[in-house]
């Protein structure tokens, strides 16, 4: 299993187009073979944050995920919103442990 974690900051003022393009970048991912889970969600207390996790089966689905045309449609968008700064982490695992 593969998990990415980080974040992206944007221009608080295009929070409504960012979200916007959230939303179908989202939705087209978890329809994506291979995509456990995909999350990206708005910091509730930080204006121009956006949150990101990501669960992938393979390296060959995160991938395709990169080459697809909503991701590339994606960078674009974030050009557009005013991004500051993107930082993501990359997690290799195997195992997972349900703590609650």
């Amino acid at each position: 299993m593969i998990v990415l974690a980080g974040t992206i900051t944007f221009d608080p003022e295009k929070a409504d187009d960012m979200m916007a393009a959230v939303a179908v970048v989202v939705a087209a991912t978890r329809a994506e073979e291979g995509c456990i889970e995909y999350v990206m969600a708005a910091d509730p207390l930080v204006a121009g944050l956006l949150n990101l996790f990501e669960r992938w089966e393979t390296d060959e689905h995160l991938g395709a995920h990169q080459k697809a045309d909503h991701s590339r449609t994606f960078q674009r968008t974030l050009r557009d919103c005013g991004v500051t700064g993107v930082s993501i982490d990359r997690y290799d695992g195997t195992t997972a442990t349900k703590v609650v």
